[in-house]
């Protein structure tokens, strides 16, 4: 055992003493150096894991399936912008109840596993309900809902799973977290980005159902990440007790959620998110509307996503090197603020004013795409901090998984509230006439959790600590761990 370890330290001195190239050569090769470091550190199938998962499952395929399904719900299904807003959050119900799964996979281990059998089935379910979609020529919108919820499960439970090797190599590994996190982020970004700039491609060239049958290849990686991974087995697990550790667990949660400190802020994020409704059905039936609207490819969509996905990572690189520090409150103040006034782009955009000015409508989209997700994901990013400061001892990653689902239930609520407003003001798919006016609706309301700051605490948000009142109480479970899922609000958000 001794001797392993040696070996181990060994191999991790070896990668980190490496005298490779440096200067303008290490940019190509700076991170050739820092896989092989991960790899021989935590093992080759654990980062093949993270990459597949992270980077072109949820990065890519995500991308993928987010416009692919936009086009599918127009184009193929041909249901109405408020009708696509209410499917939309239907399909999402896997990603909120994630901490359902996250507590599957730690307490009831399949065949002496925790992790692989969880990647295989949910890998298989994945490819099914994608082929499902892509080779049924007429297929009812019922089951259609059916096959892309199915796939936003196979999804979620990969996305937990794959937290909880993230967690445990996070414990074994602590002078390794940051990379792991970076390994996390850095793959997440570049899949979406790729695939958001060549979503509009394959959307023109082999139809949103080819799409989805192109998204079977993420899902069969899923299958073939837990093939490959290294993992102890589990022997003699008490199965009588799965039920008194689910019991601990949630008895755990409760207790910190009613806690001031806890569901004060909790509230806050509901409602912020709630009220921020969502209309961006009724928005892209205009910006492919041959009319009353620009008129965008299929290629354009897909880039303008990109834009949108770059101006995502520019705000949290923003935060984390100048923001970071600052005063939550305050951050929080100006950020709704600017959250509200972005919005105001969509309503210049929708009303032509761009032209006025002689901006082209498609750069002005790009501009306003960037900037609306740079100021949102500053905005959401201290709240992420707080999230993790919330967490009690020993249910860490189930209680911050519990959190962000907080979040998705009000981006639920926030989708079928959008698609209601959409049907009130009659906006459909090719009627625009009061789209604007459901535009300076959501502005608005943008803007009205302002008054509601006194919920959230003051100060640095790095600095503030739970209470331990209850610390007693919430240390119960043991092994119940998930790591951060910061990537997974991008999916949703």
């Amino acid at each position: 055992m001794v001797e392993e370890e040696n070996i181990e330290e060994a191999c991790r001195k070896a990668v980190e003493e490496d005298d490779g190239p440096k200067g303008v050569c290490y940019c190509f090769w700076g991170p050739i150096y820092w896989f092989k470091m991960l790899a021989v550190e935590m093992h080759w199938s654990f980062v093949f894991g993270v990459v597949s998962i992270y980077g072109i499952n949820q990065g890519l395929g995500g991308a993928l399936s987010r416009i692919g399904t936009e086009y599918y719900m127009k184009d193929v299904q041909r249901v109405q912008p408020s009708e696509a807003q209410v499917y939309s959050g239907i399909t999402s119900i896997p990603w909120i109840i994630k901490p359902i799964w996250g507590l599957l996979t730690d307490v009831v281990p399949i065949m002496g596993y925790r992790r692989r059998p969880y990647f295989i089935l949910s890998g298989m379910l994945g490819v099914v309900s994608m082929l499902f979609i892509s080779l049924h020529s007429k297929l009812q919108l019922v089951f259609a809902i059916l096959a892309l919820t199915a796939g936003n499960l196979a999804g979620a439970v990969a996305d937990v799973t794959v937290d909880a090797c993230v967690a445990q190599n996070s414990i074994s590994h602590p002078s390794r977290a940051a990379d792991m996190q970076s390994l996390c982020t850095l793959s997440y970004s570049f899949g979406g980005l790729l695939g958001f700039s060549i979503s509009g491609v394959f959307i023109h060239l082999i139809g949103p159902k080819g799409v989805f049958g192109l998204l079977t290849l993420p899902a069969a990686l899923i299958s073939l990440v837990g093939i490959l991974l290294s993992e102890p087995q589990v022997s003699n697990f008490a199965y009588n007790e799965v039920n008194q550790k689910f019991h601990d667990a949630a008895k755990s949660m409760w207790t910190t959620l009613k806690g001031p400190d806890v569901w004060r802020p909790c509230l806050y994020m509901f409602i912020s998110t709630t009220v921020s409704l969502n209309i961006n059905e009724g928005l892209f039936y205009w910006y492919t509307d041959s009319k009353e609207g620009p008129s965008f490819s299929k290629e354009a969509v897909g880039y303008i996503f990109s834009m949108g996905a770059i101006g995502s990572f520019l705000g949290a690189l923003l935060y984390q090197n100048v923001l970071k520090n600052r005063s939550l409150r305050d951050m929080l103040f100006w950020t709704q603020l600017l959250f509200g006034l972005a919005g105001m782009l969509d309503l210049m955009l929708v009303q032509r004013m761009n032209l006025r000015f002689g901006i082209p409508d498609y750069l002005f989209i790009v501009i306003g795409e960037a900037v609306s997700q740079m100021i949102y994901r500053l905005k959401w990013m201290p709240l992420l901090v707080l999230c993790s400061k919330l967490c009690p001892s020993g249910i860490e990653g189930t209680f911050f998984a519990l959190l962000m689902s907080i979040g998705n239930l009000g981006d639920l609520s926030s989708s079928w509230g959008g698609g209601l407003l959409l049907h009130v003001l009659n906006v459909t798919r090719i009627k625009f006439e009061d789209l604007w006016l459901a535009i300076l609706i959501r502005n608005i309301l943008r803007v009205s959790p302002l008054c509601l700051l006194f919920l959230v605490p003051k100060g640095d948000p790095n600095a503030f600590m739970l209470s331990t009142k209850d610390e007693a109480e919430t240390s119960e479970p043991d092994n119940i761990e998930l790591a951060s899922l910061i990537h997974s609000v991008d999916d949703k958000f």
